[in-house]
Parts: C-alpha cells; sequence; structure tokens
C-alpha cells in the first residue's frame, strides 16, 4: 500500500514537472535523438531517444491529454524527420534563382506535414496505453502503424524508417528478411522505447521484466542476424556488369551547353577498356536530358556516339526519359548492340513518382503561388503501370527500381516469376554531398534483404555500389569530388539467395506484431 502511494505521487510529481513546455522539449529532444541513429551519424545509442518521448507522453497533464499528447507526438516527430531530412534543401539551390525561395519551406514543411502522423499515434498512445510496462507494446505497435501509414498515405514517403537505422548488411539488420522494414520497426521501436518503463506506473517486477525482455530481444537480434551471415554462402554468376558513374552535378544536367559532354562522358566511361569486357552496362536514372528518342534518332551524332561505345552484344540498362505524346515517363531502357545497330529488349516505367518533383500535388492551388516541380519538362511525368519485373533476353529477369521506388518495402515483389536481381538507378545528384545519398544507399540495401535478392545500383554522383542478397555493400564508388571525369565499377553479379520470409508473406509479421501490441491495451479495458 505505502509503495504503491508512494509511486503514484512520484508520477504526479514527474507528471506536473513534465507539464507545458519541458514535456514538448523532451519529446523534440527524443525525436532529434533518434533520427541520429541513421546514415551518415550512425550513433545507435540515439534510439534511445524513443524512451524520453515515450516518456514524455507518459507524463502528459491530465488536464489537457488529447492536445497535449498531440502536440508531444509531433515535437518528436518533427525533431526527428528535420534532422533526418535537412537536406532536401539541397534539391532547391541547383538552380537557387528559380528554386531558392522555395528551400525554407521544404525542410519546414516536410518535417511539419510528416509529423502529423506522429501526432496522431501519439493521441492514440494516450487513449489506449495501460499504466503498466506493457504500454511500451502498445507505443511501439501505434507509432510503427503510424510509420506505415506515412509510407501509404498520398503516394507515401517511407524514408528513414525506425527498423532502417541499423546499417544495412549488419546483423541486425537482418531481420528485415523475415519481417520486413515495417515490422524490424515495430521490434526497434519496442526495445527502444522499453526504458521509459522504469519511469512510468508499474512494479518493480514488471518493469524490470520489460527491460529485460528489451536487452533479451536486442540479443535475439543480432544472435539470429549474426547466424544468418555465417551461413550465407555468396556466388556469383557468369554476368559481368559495368555501373557508370559520370560525376555530373545536377546544376549542369539540365544545362543545354552541357548536353555534348554529358553524352560524350557517358560514351567515354561506358567504352573504358576492362580486364574482362562487362556483358551488361547500367546508366543512372535519366542519364541524358532528352528524350530517348531524339538522342536514338537516326542520322544523329548522338545515335552514333552511344551505339558506338558499346560493342556488338553488349547491353545497356539505361535510365532515360522518354516521350509518347504529351506524356513524359522516366523509364528503365534494355537494348542490346548488334552489328547493324541496336535493338530494344524491354522497357519499364517508373510507377512511384516523386512529389514535388516529377509531379506537383495539388497543382492548380500551389501553382497560383508559384510553386512548381523541380525536374524541367514540359509537362508532368505520366506513371507507369504496376511494378513488375522485366526479361531482356540474355539476361536475368530483373526489377528496376527507378530512385524514390527505393524506399518502398516490398516494391520488388513483381508479379510472375521471382526476378534474380534488382536494377536501382537514382539520381541522387540532387542531394550533392549531404547525408541524403548515403541514406538512401542504406535505405535500398534493405530491398536486397528482403527480397533476397542482389542489388545492382547506379548513380551519377555516387553512391553507385553491388549489393548482395544481405544487403552487405560488396563494391562502391565514393561520392564524386570536385573535377570528377567519372568513373566505371565492374563486378560479376551476384547469386540470388533463397527466397526470404518477407518475400512469401509480406507484411503479415508486421501486422502480427502490431495486433498483439494493441491488444495489450485491452487490460485497461477490462479492468
Amino acid at each position: 500500500m505505502r509503495t504503491g502511494w508512494r509511486s503514484r505521487l512520484a508520477s504526479g510529481t514527474e507528471r506536473r514537472a513534465l507539464a507545458g513546455r519541458p514535456g514538448l522539449l523532451l519529446a523534440a529532444a527524443g525525436g532529434g535523438l533518434a533520427a541520429l541513429a541513421h546514415p551518415p551519424f550512425g550513433v545507435l545509442p540515439g534510439l534511445l531517444g524513443f524512451a524520453l518521448a515515450l516518456h514524455a507522453l507518459d507524463a502528459a497533464p491530465a488536464h489537457r491529454p488529447w492536445r497535449s499528447a498531440f502536440a508531444r507526438g509531433w515535437a518528436a516527430g518533427f525533431a526527428y524527420f528535420l534532422v533526418g531530412l535537412w537536406w532536401v534543401a539541397e534539391a532547391f539551390f541547383v538552380d537557387a534563382e528559380t528554386y531558392g525561395w522555395m528551400a525554407p519551406f521544404a525542410v519546414v514543411l516536410l518535417p511539419a506535414g510528416l509529423a502529423l502522423f506522429w501526432g496522431a499515434a501519439a493521441l492514440a498512445y494516450r487513449r489506449l496505453a495501460p499504466e503498466s510496462p506493457r504500454r511500451v507494446l502498445v507505443f511501439a505497435a501505434l507509432f510503427a502503424l503510424a510509420e506505415w501509414l506515412r509510407g501509404h498515405v498520398l503516394t507515401g514517403f517511407p524514408w528513414d524508417l525506425p527498423g532502417e537505422a541499423w546499417k544495412a548488411g549488419s546483423a541486425p539488420s537482418q531481420a528485415a528478411a523475415f519481417l520486413g522494414a515495417y515490422g524490424l520497426s515495430v521490434v526497434t521501436l519496442a526495445i527502444a522505447a522499453a526504458p521509459a518503463a522504469l519511469l512510468g506506473p508499474g512494479s518493480r517486477l514488471g518493469k524490470g521484466l520489460a527491460v529485460g525482455a528489451a536487452v533479451l530481444t536486442l540479443a535475439g537480434l543480432w544472435a539470429q542476424g549474426a547466424a544468418r551471415l555465417a551461413s550465407a554462402r555468396p556466388e556469383t554468376t557468369n554476368l559481368m556488369v559495368r555501373v557508370v558513374q559520370p560525376d555530373i552535378p545536377q546544376s549542369l544536367k539540365w544545362s543545354p551547353e552541357a548536353f555534348r559532354a554529358i553524352v560524350e562522358r557517358h560514351a567515354a566511361l561506358t567504352a573504358a577498356p576492362a580486364a574482362r569486357r562487362p556483358d551488361v552496362v547500367v546508366w543512372s536514372e535519366a542519364a541524358i536530358p532528352t528524350p530517348i528518342e531524339y538522342v536514338l534518332a537516326p542520322e544523329t551524332w548522338t545515335r552514333d556516339r552511344v551505339l558506338g561505345s558499346l560493342k556488338p552484344g553488349q547491353t545497356l540498362l539505361a535510365g532515360v526519359v522518354r516521350q509518347e505524346g504529351p506524356l513524359y515517363y522516366n523509364s528503365l531502357l534494355a537494348l542490346r548492340r548488334t552489328e547493324a545497330g541496336f535493338t530494344p529488349l524491354a522497357l519499364y516505367d517508373k510507377h512511384r513518382l516523386v512529389p514535388f518533383g516529377e509531379f506537383l500535388p495539388l497543382s492548380e492551388l500551389l501553382g497560383r503561388v508559384g510553386f512548381k516541380k523541380l525536374v524541367a519538362v514540359e509537362s508532368e511525368f505520366a506513371a507507369g503501370g504496376a511494378p513488375a519485373p522485366i526479361a531482356p533476353e540474355g539476361l536475368p529477369p530483373l526489377q528496376p527500381l527507378i530512385c524514390y521506388e527505393s524506399l518502398f518495402p516490398g516494391f520488388a515483389a513483381g508479379s510472375g516469376v521471382r526476378p534474380a536481381w534488382i536494377v536501382n538507378v537514382s539520381n541522387d545528384a540532387w542531394f550533392g554531398r549531404t547525408s541524403g545519398p548515403l541514406q538512401h544507399l542504406n535505405i535500398a540495401s534493405y530491398r536486397a534483404i528482403e527480397e533476397g535478392l542482389p542489388m545492382v545500383r547506379a548513380t551519377p554522383t555516387g553512391v553507385s555500389a553491388f549489393i548482395d542478397p544481405w544487403g552487405r555493400t560488396l563494391a562502391a564508388l565514393p561520392r564524386a569530388a570536385d573535377g570528377s571525369e567519372g568513373a566505371v565499377l565492374d563486378h560479376a553479379l551476384p547469386a540470388p539467395a533463397p527466397p526470404t520470409f518477407y518475400s512469401r508473406w509480406r507484411d503479415l509479421p508486421f501486422w502480427a506484431l502490431t495486433l498483439a501490441g494493441l491488444a495489450c491495451a485491452l487490460g485497461r479495458r477490462r479492468r
């Protein structure tokens, strides 16, 4: 009786001490710390920021629980996304005279909008969480559900999911082969938030069990991942692949004066000598910033230069812009060089387009106040059909992921035949030498882990890489240095691993874990 009375008194004191602005600051500090776990920082103890955010929610004042809970959840989300996404401003300074004024709005409004998902999760937590250490699991389930919604609502933007804080290819990241990035987010949130159980209501035994379970789960993540990596049997195929990284800054990409130099550099790197002639050459997203119909038009110097850089029998996988009537598509084109010219083999059109980059949401409204999309084509890009593997003749079937598409768990599923590899072409030149390209590499590598498939990644300024089916980077080209003339990376294509649990069952583990966490809230209602 006395212990319970003192516990309630201490809890009330904590809640009063954290009422108002100090509680908001604590929540924001927690969100900001959690973001430091992602590249390029890699400060994994920062994940304990989720415990701070949870404690701030538990200490929300009772006289205004809904407003306070939402505000604290939103503050944590705003800080998390601000630290993780500040680099989006770089894209607006590529053409600062035209787009620079939009950068402050992007840096503030994007985190503010994404934080609404966390605010809603905090509101639901305040309504459902039991007054026991089990509330940690309710917190993990609700915030992971908010992250799933963030990845699906209004095209979705699942950048820096909590489950992707682990370095791709590390032992804990291997759980994505079973749980996917969303399921791993549930587990990561539960582990990271567990220390908050020590500060809230509940018995000493319950608090100890909560923290002990988190420690054991963390140990289990490392153990199962280490075992999976130890049992991995990496193999390579006979297919030699060359990735071309021309190191052309985005500020020159759409410059008419630089067009010839862009074509020449791609051609020169494609034809560069090699110890073994590449079977496949991969160019990055929108490698040549002119519709491919004009580049390969008969009797043009561009056609002669591109085809002249290839040897008969070689296949080019090129990120291209193509035009079909008034519509533009962001595509991956597969063509084979022949003695007489070239043969088109396959075409993939990007399905998931980038808001504000390739199309302008609410274009009529935002256009009136001066907002415009960043990519300089006459009209907005059109979306291709549902993603599916392509099978260029003579190559193993492959799943293209064009830039933004590599963010989405399960997107590489395709349909029908399982692909043997993933080709991720991207244009990370928009983000210069900020943390964005490093985060993108880590995120994209999770698609390889989830599917058990190797990935070939081509970007114009880095990081271009070969990634094995366990998410490990086998070889990579560093980000471009000033004055770079570009580089190539030749590597034998890794063989796929056996199909993963996630590749068969998709987000079933995520939903099972989420429902189990939400079930922990039932005890409160029953009492």
